[in-house]
């Protein structure tokens, strides 16, 4: 079963269809006993990161989430469910992330009259040997909506990465933890793959 947990923080209605295409059968929750009994969990989420983080704590869904991640059940971080795995994000100044994964997130800047929040498909330069990009060719297409981006202090789990006026950490890997900038539930084919890979 595959868990999608629900901190009021958007678009999991399109998450919960993209899974419901690959033939499972999702589960919209913050009920603690039902995230820790799924067998993948995602966090979606849009919206602003300080306001995350308040809602997750709110909800007692941090530990929760520490606990998914620990005993090695497979975890996945859609748009701004990648950021709160980080420590911090230049967008809530002294709010402190997840810590899940160390780095941070910064402000895109509008270098050259870039439209920011950047919108729309950009192609992404992909590491060799990524599980969530597995059978995923080099330049592939994905669709971002995001003001703020991931800079990982470890290039190692960097999956994925785009440029948009500066060079983008687009999707991470670490172990049982994946996170994508984009959103793959928008994505298209790649994006269904992508998720399928989440999967397997």
């Amino acid at each position: 079963m595959v868990g999608i947990i629900d901190y009021d923080a958007g678009n999991l209605k399109s998450v919960e269809k993209a899974f419901v295409a690959l033939g499972q059968q999702p589960v919209i929750t913050r009920d603690k006993g039902q995230i820790l009994a799924a067998d993948r969990v995602v966090l979606p989420g849009v919206g602003s990161f300080g306001d995350a983080m308040k809602r997750l704590h709110q909800y007692g869904l941090t530990e929760v989430i520490r606990q998914v991640v620990e005993k090695g059940t497979p975890f996945l971080g859609i748009c701004l469910g990648l950021q709160l795995l980080f420590e911090r994000s230049a967008e809530s100044e002294g709010v402190e992330g997840l810590g899940i994964l160390k780095g941070e997130i910064l402000r895109i800047p509008g270098n050259g009259g870039l439209k920011i929040p950047h919108m729309g498909w950009n192609s992404l330069e992909v590491r060799p040997g990524g599980r969530l990009f597995d059978g995923i060719g080099n330049g592939a297409y994905v669709y971002f909506v995001h003001s703020y981006y991931l800079k990982a202090a470890d290039e190692s789990q960097v999956a994925a990465s785009t440029e948009y006026g500066t060079h983008i950490h687009a999707a991470v890997e670490a172990g049982n933890v994946f996170a994508c900038q984009f959103h793959p539930e928008k994505s298209g084919d790649v994006g269904l793959k992508i998720l399928r890979n989440f999967l397997c």
